[in-house]
């Protein structure tokens, strides 16, 4: 048998005793000079770090993904150079309304975020399992999150405020539909699509653009709960998707992905008749068919969840030559704000922690703060700002991205195509077949128990004018 190691403080000195408080006496009062037992207390007091605002339930694991086919016309990133690359990746999936320690099996949307450990730094792709999101400007997010969490006098759900937001917002239809249809409670994260949502950009080495829709179809097959089934899970366990996810990597059963990419040159964006880079529209497959890229296989458990997943900061800031971004308005809101969040969750130097730390050089003037347990000095403490004559790091104008051709006012306001609100749902709910539909009525009625009428008539408008059949069935679901 191995021999143990000393138990020691913080700062390495042995433990004597790691049992009792010093006192005086047998029975008398703790004393102030037992440090062992106040760096205890304190360190417990502050082994909790703030939650995420979403997405705050989750569940990760660590992989590859290998390239399986040639994009590199497309784009000049390194991740996809060759066929055969393999890189290492960190993912992690979310529930987005509940808090931490919520079940797992509850009716929502699932965030899908992979860490890409790239020569050229990290790529993040931050994700969810379904193609759209309820809004297309993320000016609306906080109101649209707000309605997701707890109300401000009762703490409780509000069922009224949730559809009180879709009702007053017709865009959020296509994602209600999903939401609300058999593929809104999977059964463990491996049964469910990843997609990027979002439209991003590829650039190549000759300068060309395109638009792209990233797309992880799962290998597992599609999975789902009805909501009693998810009801009867949550009596039972509140982890199902960590249990599920951890003990299938445990057993060697290495869940994989995928992933597909839909191209559109960038000049189709004029072309199309809907808004390419609208976050609530997919593309149609027949005119931008997908396109296989590789296999995302996740192979390994972390060794420490916290400090693996849990501080895992994913952001859509986070890119490398060869992947861009689009004028879709959401996404330019995250690229701000996920980053934003993380130095406040995690501290100023959040990327420098192992979960998030790049597999490549990093070189920046980023100085002092919070958490700055590392040197970046680069062996030359002079070099602390740019331009110097001290051997700095510099600028690459090799892995400039070209321009983005955008034109237009500047305005916050923009006309929209109401019809095509409903047009994309329509279509969606007239491929379920007839016991699919029955269980979207279902679970939408399900989910307006103490709505008000006049909220239910409004949100039942938007089902009527995406298809007459889906505003009848809603309507007979709740017996009006």
């Amino acid at each position: 048998m191995a021999k143990s190691k000393k138990l020691t403080t913080s700062a390495g000195a042995p433990v004597s005793n790691n049992q009792k408080s010093l006192t005086a006496g047998n029975r008398g009062p703790v004393l102030m000079q037992d440090y062992k037992l106040l760096e205890k207390l304190a360190h417990q007091n502050r082994e909790r770090i703030p939650e995420r605002v979403v997405h705050a339930n989750g569940w990760g694991a660590m992989g590859t993904f290998t390239v399986t086919n040639d994009i590199s016309k497309y784009t000049r990133a390194k991740v996809f150079s060759e066929v055969g690359k393999q890189t290492e990746i960190l993912s992690r999936f979310s529930t987005v309304a509940g808090e931490a320690g919520a079940a797992d099996t509850e009716r929502d949307v699932r965030g899908f975020s992979l860490k890409f450990y790239t020569e050229e730094g990290n790529w993040d792709m931050v994700g969810n399992n379904t193609p759209v999101f309820f809004i297309r400007d993320g000016y609306k997010f906080p109101d649209f999150i707000h309605t997701q969490k707890r109300h401000p006098k009762t703490n409780l759900r509000s069922n009224e405020a949730m559809w009180d937001f879709w009702s007053l917002t017709p865009e959020s239809l296509h994602q209600v539909t999903i939401l609300m249809s058999d593929r809104g409670i999977p059964t463990a994260p491996m049964f469910m699509n990843g997609y990027g949502s979002h439209t991003y950009s590829f650039w190549n080495n000759d300068g060309e653009r395109f638009w792209v829709k990233f797309h992880f179809k799962t290998q597992q097959g599609h999975q789902h709960y009805t909501n009693a089934e998810a009801a009867t899970v949550i009596g039972e366990t509140r982890e199902k998707y960590q249990e599920e996810l951890y003990g299938a990597i445990e057993k060697g059963e290495f869940p994989k992905w995928k992933l597909m990419v839909q191209i559109m040159p960038e000049t189709d964006a004029e072309k199309t008749p809907y808004n390419p880079f609208d976050l609530t529209r997919v593309w149609p497959h027949g005119d931008y068919p997908l396109l296989e890229v590789g296999i995302l296989e996740l192979n390994k458990n972390p060794e420490n969840y916290f400090q693996y997943v849990e501080n895992a900061a994913y952001s859509p800031s986070n890119i490398v030559p060869g992947i861009g971004f689009s004028p879709d308005k959401v996404l330019q809101a995250r690229i701000f704000s996920y980053a934003d969040a993380h130095r406040y969750r995690l501290g100023t130097h959040y990327e420098a922690l192992p979960a998030n730390a790049a597999k490549t050089e990093v070189n920046h003037y980023h100085k002092d703060g919070a958490m700055r347990f590392f040197s970046n000095d680069f062996g030359n403490p002079d070099a602390y700002y740019e331009p110097n004559t001290k051997n700095g790091p510099v600028e690459d104008p090799s892995v400039e991205e070209p321009p983005m051709k955008i034109d237009g006012d500047i305005t916050r306001y923009e006309d929209q195509d109401q019809l095509g609100d409903y047009k994309q749902p329509g279509d969606l709910f007239r491929l379920f077949n007839d016991e699919q539909k029955q269980r979207l009525f279902n679970n939408i009625a399900a989910a307006m128990q103490g709505v008000s009428l006049e909220i239910i008539e409004k949100q039942l408008a938007h089902f009527d004018k995406a298809d007459p059949a889906y505003g009848a069935g809603v309507r007979k679901a709740l017996n009006l």
